[in-house]
């Protein structure tokens, strides 16, 4: 539906993963990591930066790609491709990119520096800068520098950067080549290969001096209080708001988002909370055998817009880790000023529930479950419903018996009708708050149109369910 800032809320075609939003003058910007559609690894395509006025968050423009990592003097053919990157305004009022370069899965990511690149505005064309560095001039490579935050805090640069163990591994790794092995196989990076000093893994926290390169000091590694079982693992981003410090990261169970506050910037942090989650795991009491999607890695930030903070953060597509999309979800505030986690919604950025007129793309669903989705983790996943595409086309696809579809939220008190677009052989069961409304029948390999009676109410959920056959889903249109 044109208009309407959905989730995902960039074009179909576009996905940008690592999302971090700031509001810079009227407008927000959204830097983050560059996927190719269907492709086979993470990072794959040159940066662009999106951004909406803020009184409009359906009205996101590109003017193209603002930097290419082929300027960095580092990129060769093992590591050509820029992953998760942050911008900053500095003090002299011109914008600085940081992020890492990595190889083919994350190969290599672990072991270099953290790159810059500056510009005069928040997304044109960025040039190179140079790498963060110690004050001697050499390449700052202690701990690991993966996955740059950087904030202007009243005229001082803090830079976040770091990763943990997966899963909360508390051990040396080190000393654990088996244990090495394993994560290698799971992510395409073994543990061994990075550069750290010795010590726990973790993220990290420092300033830089006014050539927005230099390190003020050496790094200093923060500690999370009460963070059991969402402990840190990649995904550093930084806000302030008043006089508390938000860390935001992707936590140990790889598909959420979680938070801490501190009143210090670089110590004293406390576990905040889970803010999303990429499989809506957690939510109603879900747990992780019942993810509501296939998940993924997760990194994203917050912000806030015209009043209310909201979480930007990406899904999974194509059965993978490496066609990631853009979602956002308002975030509520409880009375002690605690986030509540958010849910998954098919609204997004958009303010109150969907119109119960007009179409929809399939894909806009929030939920995408057989009952027994995986976690893809830097892998992908056959056999299983997912957010595809073909000849120009982007639908829910291999949407077996099984298969539920949910659309969250719409206000249907006005809706009559219900057309679904659809090709495949099978049958599909349509349901609202109010209810089973009816099911549908599809017997042709090409796409086409059936429709039934719909009646519902406002901040109504919409349900579609494969209840046999294999079918390909396009589209629904509300009358």
């Amino acid at each position: 539906m044109s208009k309407q800032a959905l989730n995902p809320f960039l074009p179909p075609d576009t996905y940008i993963a690592d999302g971090e939003p700031h509001v810079f003058g009227d407008r927000v910007y959204l830097f983050g990591s560059h996927d190719q559609e269907g492709g086979d690894s993470f990072c794959l395509l040159d940066y662009e930066v999106w951004s909406a006025p803020v009184n409009d968050l359906s009205d996101w423009h590109c003017p193209g790609v603002s930097y290419s990592v082929r300027q960095d003097p580092r990129y060769s053919e093992t590591l050509r491709y820029g992953y998760a990157p942050d911008v900053v305004r500095g003090n002299d009022g011109r914008y600085y990119l940081y992020y890492c370069l990595a190889g083919w899965k994350g190969k290599d990511g672990y072991s270099g520096p953290i790159s810059v690149a500056v510009c005069d505005t928040p997304d044109g064309q960025y040039e190179y800068l140079g790498v963060v560095r110690n004050p001697d001039g050499t390449p700052y490579l202690d701990f690991i520098c993966f996955d740059p935050a950087v904030m202007n805090d009243d005229g001082v640069i803090r830079l976040y950067f770091g990763s943990g163990p997966f899963r909360n591994m508390q051990v040396n790794w080190w000393n654990a080549p088996i244990l090495s092995r394993v994560y290698a196989g799971i992510f395409g990076r073994p543990a061994c290969s990075f550069r750290q000093k010795p010590g726990p893994l973790g993220p990290n926290a420092a300033t830089l001096c006014d050539d927005m390169l230099t390190l003020r000091e050496p790094p200093k590694r923060i500690n999370i209080a009460g963070c059991t079982g969402h402990a840190f693992f990649e995904g550093s981003s930084i806000r302030k708001a008043g006089n508390t410090y938000y860390f935001v990261y992707s936590s140990e169970k790889n598909h959420e988002l979680c938070y801490a506050v501190s009143r210090q910037s670089d110590k004293g942090f406390v576990y905040g909370g889970t803010l999303v989650s990429n499989g809506d795991i957690g939510i109603d009491g879900r747990t992780e055998k019942q993810r509501a999607n296939a998940t993924g890695t997760t990194h994203g930030g917050i912000e806030q817009i015209n009043g209310s903070w909201y979480v930007f953060y990406h899904r999974v597509t194509h059965g993978s880790d490496y066609s990631r999309q853009a979602c956002a979800e308002k975030l509520n505030i409880r009375p002690d000023g605690s986030f509540m986690r958010a849910e998954m919604t098919s609204c997004g950025l958009h303010v109150g529930d969907l119109p119960g007129v007009g179409m929809y793309p399939a894909i806009c669903c929030c939920h995408l479950t057989n009952g027994h989705m995986p976690h893809t983790a830097n892998q992908k996943r056959t056999g299983i419903p997912m957010i595809t595409h073909r000849d120009g086309e982007r639908f829910v696809g291999c949407a077996r018996a099984g298969t539920e579809m949910l659309y969250r939220y719409l206000d249907l008190s006005g809706t009559s009708q219900i057309s679904v677009t659809a090709r495949g052989k099978g049958t599909m069961r349509v349901c609202t708050d109010a209810g089973e409304q009816g099911s549908l029948r599809f017997t042709e390999s090409d796409w086409y149109t059936n429709e039934l009676p719909l009646s519902g109410r406002r901040h109504d959920t919409l349900r579609i369910t494969v209840t046999e056959g294999t079918l390909d889903i396009l589209s629904y249109t509300l009358i």
